[in-house]
């Protein structure tokens, strides 16, 4: 049996060919499990199988699962690089049987395994059973032959394993290889087991009972199966050497390792070497899993895990960053087993060199303080805990890192001060938070983050996870528990639910647990953005602070609001390319209905200019290609053409979305959009669908505004304007392809007869019969002054003036007035030939008939002037108004 690859693929094999389903492994951020900080067993996907809580359509699983021991009670870090098996990252192989076959399938499929399809010696295989387990010694005398001597009781919990103080447990029987007498150390459970001679290979859990408390137990109905067996120790062992370093993948690792420093790995250097392999693929690994370097929860464990490799390589001479240039070897290595390495590796890359280009940066200052503050210091000193602090906060040297640094020197920290100085540190910034500016009523959030820490974001790749209800807030308080009916505000360790933030809103969903169910309208970011708190209704029980509850965001909605987010990208990157690089986004909305995008542009865009934008976007949509995030620092992304958003404010560290492959003009063959951007999206441009623009407008002084639909809501958008044009052509007796020229015809007609009407009514009121009342008048003189006054129906006010100028020159000298009556509403015009303007003012006249028809008055010049009012019934009142008037 020869390499890492060819060893997972025969057990997954072995045990697919023996009714087992294969598995994937799962993400190393648990879903199922918040109380972990990382996926550290196989069994943890399965958790809520092996309870009862969920199904799934298998009996039988085999996976091979990466595992990370870096944080929390399960942390391997230290020893890392200096001892033959401890790594942060490996691989459990595992087979697991969910109330189908028990112990005795168990044992001989183990045994076939080893023995016939590995071929391992079967005198140097040893088992351990629980002390009491008489039947699990049984079937190892029988199936695997194994004398007493070579079948261990062991009585402590070391072969009792339990899921936590209640749940499914049962006992183990763990598998030793003996790598033989010239390796020292005994057999398990001698005084001599701490040595390397007797390695556990395999781990067996016969999960048979339930703890009910810590008094009760019972049988479960349904015994199951989990195993659990370390890949690179099998490999080991398979592979002929003691250490697991020396197995072929780590060679590969550590031999590209070696051929970029030139410095080989040996002596003092081989730790450095091994460092480097095992924390690249750690890093590397949750990179691709959506974990990110930041200075909390999972992404702190990230940077130390990072930083650690950095420091080493350091020491091996590096001065340029170079872990991710052997990640095209762990790619080489593992992609095939895990292609998520290889659709992430441009992510992993870009986070590598961001990190370690900043960390070189300022290792050089923080060892020199180092060295400094430990000249003169010998074996069994202590560092004091504010020089550590000071490192921590302004070099960014984690503590284990400094106490790395010092490991070789036989020098200590004062951990304790450390601690102290952090809680002043943290007392300082809770002072500076009372004066930020936020409300009062926001004051309690404050309090919360300190106590519990940022949220952790899962949601860029899931959309379900569990999560532990670390604080609840009703009506601005802070309680302990909300009832039915309550509208509550919700803070978990981790979530799915993105938080409303540069436009796009917030996720909506269910949170549920043990009797409680939770409808979640929205989430929002409060507190810098680092605590999420969802906003809902409790719609059933009694939700209770450290209750856990499963997560489950509104996939249909959040679908929606990736693809309009996506679009808007899609969208801004066009208009740039066809109204020039003066585009730039003044805000959006991004909701699940539309997306409303805001930008920079002097003018109204023409029509032909927004199809052209459209169709480039919708281009792009069709090449389906994959949608790429990096992470990059804020000028480094500048740099490379990504575009910042209007009014975010960005950490050192961005994200860069990219989208499609401009297919023509200057960026023709490059990246069509790239953009600095913390929001979801979706996974392939294709899963856009369309994007179609619906609405142009102005919404200030340079500012233009767009409104587009993607997807189900632009082909809906599309098939109720087909219905409208169908509509429209059976009403105007034509086919829907000439129901466009059939309308523009009839539009022209009707414009025509308008005109017409228009020209008949001027004469019919010129020629004195204006369709008016029988109290409008012919020419006459009133107090020496010429006089014609009449009520024009169907006149608006827009062609009074004109009749009333045709009829003052008609008359010659006098005082003409004309009321026209139309839609409901009286306009009057009086017009004053210039040889009275001397004496009559227009505007005067004009008042006394506005008030007749319940105007506010009128205005304009002494020779015409003109009003309104909303009766029109009293048009023939006006005129009269103005005849009194004149009569005075």
């Amino acid at each position: 049996m020869s390499g890492v690859n060819e060893i997972r693929s025969t057990f997954l094999d072995y045990f697919a060919e023996n009714g087992h389903a294969k598995v994937a492994s799962s993400p190393l951020v648990p879903r199922n499990d918040p109380t972990l900080m990382f996926t550290n067993a196989g069994m943890v996907q399965f958790k809520n199988v092996f309870t009862g809580v969920e199904s799934r359509p298998y009996n039988r699983a085999v996976t091979s699962q990466k595992c990370v021991r870096a944080g929390g009670k399960h942390n391997d870090l230290d020893n890392v690089g200096y001892t033959a098996r401890h790594h942060t990252f490996f691989e459990m192989l595992g087979n697991f049987s969910f109330g189908d076959y028990f112990k005795e399938n168990a044992i001989e499929f183990a045994w076939t395994l080893l023995t016939k399809e590995f071929a391992l010696a079967k005198d140097k295989l040893l088992v351990t059973v629980y002390h009491d387990d008489e039947e699990a010694a049984s079937l190892w005398k029988r199936i695997a032959g194994l004398s007493d001597d070579r079948i261990i009781r062991i009585a402590t919990s070391d072969n009792f394993w339990s899921m936590g103080e209640t749940g499914p447990c049962g006992p183990c029987s763990e598998i030793f290889y003996d790598h033989g007498p010239k390796i020292w150390g005994g057999p398990p459970g001698s005084a001599d087991e701490d040595g390397d001679r007797f390695i556990e290979i395999w781990n067996l859990v016969f999960m048979q009972y339930e703890q009910i408390s810590v008094e009760e137990r019972v049988s479960l109905p349904r015994p199951s199966i989990d195993t659990g067996m370390g890949l690179e120790r099998l490999a080991a062992v398979l592979q002929g050497v003691h250490d697991n370093y020396d197995i072929d993948l780590f060679k590969a690792l550590i031999g590209a390792s070696v051929e970029l420093t030139g410095v080989p790995a040996e002596g003092d250097n081989r730790a450095s070497h091994r460092v480097i392999a095992d924390h690249l693929r750690s890093s590397a690994f949750l990179i691709a899993d959506g974990v990110l370097p930041s200075n909390e929860g999972r992404g702190y464990v990230l940077r130390r895990i990072m930083r650690r490799a950095m420091r080493h390589a350091k020491m091996l001479g590096a001065r340029e960053p170079i872990l991710y240039r052997l990640l095209p070897v762990l790619v080489a290595e593992m992609g095939r087993a895990y292609p998520e390495l290889v659709r992430a590796e441009a992510l992993i890359a870009e986070t590598f060199k961001l990190e370690e280009k900043r960390f070189l940066v300022t290792l050089d200052r923080g060892l020199s303080l180092l060295t400094d503050a430990t000249e003169g210091m010998g074996t069994g000193a202590k560092l004091s805990g504010e020089t550590a602090f000071k490192l921590y906060d302004t070099y960014g040297f984690p503590l284990d890192l400094t106490q790395d640094a010092l490991r070789q020197r036989g020098i200590e920290v004062d951990v304790d001060a450390f601690k102290t100085a952090m809680e002043r540190q943290k007392a300082e910034a809770r002072k500076s938070w009372t004066g930020s500016g936020e409300t009062a009523s926001e004051t309690v959030w404050f309090s919360i983050r300190d106590r519990v820490g940022a949220t952790e974001f899962l949601g860029y790749d899931t959309e379900t996870a569990e999560g532990v209800v670390t604080a609840l807030v009703v009506d601005g308080k802070e309680v302990a528990s909300a009832n039915v009916g309550d509208e509550v505000s919700i803070v978990v360790n981790q979530t799915p639910f993105y938080g409303e933030s540069g436009g796009q809103q917030g996720d909506a969903g269910v949170m549920r647990g043990e009797g409680v169910k939770v409808e979640i309208a929205t989430t929002q970011k409060l507190v810098g953005g680092s605590l999420f708190v969802h906003r809902g209704r409790i719609v059933e029980g009694t939700l209770k602070q450290g209750a856990a509850l499963e997560l489950v965001v509104d996939h249909a909605r959040r679908s929606k609001i990736r693809a309009n987010h996506s679009a808007t990208h899609l969208l801004h990157e066009g208009l740039r390319e066809i109204l020039g690089t003066h585009v730039a986004q003044k805000g959006s909305l991004v909701a699940p209905e539309r997306l409303r995008f805001d930008f920079s542009h002097p003018k109204p865009i023409e029509a032909a200019e927004l199809a052209e934008v459209e169709r480039l976007a919708n281009r792009i949509i069709l090449q389906n290609t994959p949608v790429t995030t990096r992470l990059m620092t804020v000028d480094d992304a500048i740099a490379e053409g990504a575009m910042a958003l209007f009014g975010e404010k960005y950490g050192d560290e961005v994200r860069v979305v990219s989208m499609g492959v401009a297919e023509e003009g200057e960026k023709a063959g490059r990246t069509y959009s790239a953009e600095l951007c913390g929001g979801t999206h979706v996974r392939a441009t294709g899963d856009i669908g369309l994007v179609h623009v619906v609405a142009e407008t102005a919404v200030g002084a340079g500012v233009r505004r767009i409104e587009a639909l993607t997807g189900d809501a632009a082909r809906a958008y599309f098939i109720e304007q087909d219905e409208r044009v169908r509509r429209m052509a059976a009403a105007l007796k034509s086919s829907p392809a000439e129901a466009a020229e059939r309308l523009e015809a009839l539009v022209e007609e009707r414009k025509r007869l308008e005109r017409e009407v228009t020209e008949m009514r001027k004469r019919l009121a010129l020629a004195g019969d204006g369709g008016g009342s029988a109290g409008a008048t012919a020419a006459k003189t009133v107090a020496g002054v010429g006089f014609l006054g009449r009520v024009l129906q169907g006149v608006g006010a827009k062609d009074l003036k004109g009749l009333v100028d045709e009829a003052k020159t008609g008359l010659g000298s006098g005082v003409v007035v004309f009321v026209g009556v139309a839609e409901g509403k009286a306009s009057v015009v009086v017009g004053v030939t210039a040889d009275l303007v001397d004496r009559l003012d227009a505007v005067t006249l004009v008042r006394a008939a506005s008030e007749a028809i319940g105007g506010k008055g009128g205005g304009g010049r002494a020779d015409m002037a003109q009003a309104g009012g909303p009766e029109a019934d009293k048009a023939d009142a006006a005129v009269a108004a103005v005849e009194a008037a004149l009569a005075g």
